[in-house]
């Protein structure tokens, strides 16, 4: 049995499965009945998702980042994880009122100790006065961008992780306004959505520079049976800039997309081996190509290209690695930590965030029951760094059969040589085990 410590309490992970599973499988019991009133639309709806999710991590001891996170304290031949999540979330409706909030909870126990966040990840309110017209007040999350594991154009959306897209981000606090039309013609459908951020102390003060209200808007445009985006941000917060989406059906089982975002005086601050920074502006560009394929026998390709503009180089990311290593053989030859400690400021929000080089490909197959195999659905993610050939493989497999219960194992493998940034990982292989339990 696995056992987990929580504030001195030692509380057996499989005892987090059993009551995740005990109201499905009760759920499952009940025998079915009809009450007209429950297909009446109520005002009010409240949802959830509860999960535990256990990971084992077998450490790349020789790795740069491995170096720098635990110089101090190794690790063993393995390290363990636990984290468990729950997000609430309701909404109230009436006339042309409405509110909605989603909270998520996260607590994680790992080999670097514990911690607990709980964060409303949206909370605002809407006003229709007409079908038309919406106005949204509070902190929301905007979905901007077609792309499925990038999204360059989200200039107002955090980062998604490519490892696991489709998991729900915190939003920021805005503004925002929806105006839709209708046509005929090649052009049916108009909308313009305008947004305000502010970014102040303690109000989205993490999205940039502080004390400035910044402005963006998105145009959209079904035209020719094609989906398009204008977007742009300005204020001061971050630098000026502007993009473009789309997204078109080829046929009923082929669908393409793009996006394209020009940016303006982005600055970089990188280091040479021997960690004396550098700052260079300049006007850059980030952009993805992708598609989805769906075939007869229900088998999903999604493969998506994104360069990153504003990423580092292939030598910028050796040199850094080059002064974690230069670091940590001072910290073993004099015990002070003083340049790791530099490499551990240079990394957090820069070298340290997801995918931080240039050119990357994204490769999903996922083959829903294969063999007739009932609520199963098995599936292979690739992320390769097309710069320096390194390459993040994780398999997985999904089993659905309890209703609102959703089983994940998954394995992720690292195959990338040294000064690679998957090769540099402080991780080799890590495998996870998920339950989900939405209701």
């Amino acid at each position: 049995m696995i056992l987990l410590r929580i504030k001195n309490l030692r509380l057996p992970v499989c005892l987090l499965f059993i009551l995740i599973l005990l109201p499905a499988a009760l759920h499952a019991e009940e025998k079915y009945s009809f009450d007209v009133s429950e297909t009446e639309k109520k005002p009010y709806h409240f949802g959830g998702y509860a999960e535990a999710r256990p990971v084992v991590f077998l450490p790349d001891k020789n790795s740069a980042l491995y170096k720098l996170n635990y110089y101090n304290h190794p690790a063993g031949k393995t390290m363990e994880e636990y984290n468990l999540r729950l997000q609430l979330e309701g909404s109230y409706e009436k006339d042309i009122y409405r509110f909605f909030a989603k909270t998520n909870t996260d607590y994680k126990n790992a080999y670097s100790g514990e911690s607990e966040r709980s964060v409303f990840y949206e909370a605002y309110g809407s006003l229709k006065p007409s079908p038309s017209l919406k106005l949204d007040v509070g902190k929301k999350t905007l979905k901007w961008g077609k792309g499925y594991a990038w999204n360059p154009v989200a200039f107002l959306d955090r980062p998604k992780d490519p490892n696991d897209p489709e998991l729900p981000l915190e939003g920021y606090i805005v503004a925002a306004a929806d105006y839709i039309r209708s046509f005929g013609g090649p052009l049916k459908t108009l909308s313009f959505t305008p947004v305000l951020m502010p970014v102040y102390d303690h109000v989205n003060d993490s999205f940039g520079q502080n004390n400035n209200l910044n402005a963006a808007g998105k145009l959209y445009l079904l035209l020719y049976d094609t989906d398009i985006d204008l977007m742009f941000l300005t204020g001061g917060s971050r630098t000026t800039r502007c993009g473009a989406d789309f997204s078109r059906n080829i046929t009923t089982n082929l669908e393409i997309h793009g996006e394209f975002a020009y940016i303006r005086d982005h600055q970089k601050t990188f280091i040479d081996s021997n960690g004396t920074s550098y700052l260079n502006e300049y006007d850059t560009s980030s952009y993805l190509l992708g598609l989805r394929y769906l075939t007869a026998i229900d088998t999903t390709y999604i493969f998506e290209y994104y360069h990153g503009g504003t990423g580092f180089t292939e030598d910028e990311m050796k040199n850094y690695f080059a002064f974690i290593n230069k670091g940590y053989q001072s910290y073993l030859s004099t015990g002070s930590d003083t340049l790791l400690q530099r490499a551990v400021t240079l990394t957090e929000n820069n070298y340290g965030r997801i995918n931080p080089m240039r050119n990357y490909l994204f490769l999903r197959i996922s083959q829903k029951e294969p063999f007739d195999i009932l609520y199963f659905t098995p599936a292979i993610t690739g992320i390769c760094n097309w710069d320096d050939r390194g390459l993040n493989l994780s398999p997985e497999v999904v089993y659905t059969r309890i209703k609102n219960l959703e089983l994940r194992l998954k394995a992720t493998f690292v195959i990338a040589g040294r000064d690679s940034e998957f090769g540099e990982k402080p991780n080799d292989y890590r495998f996870e085990f998920r339950a989900g339990y939405y209701f």
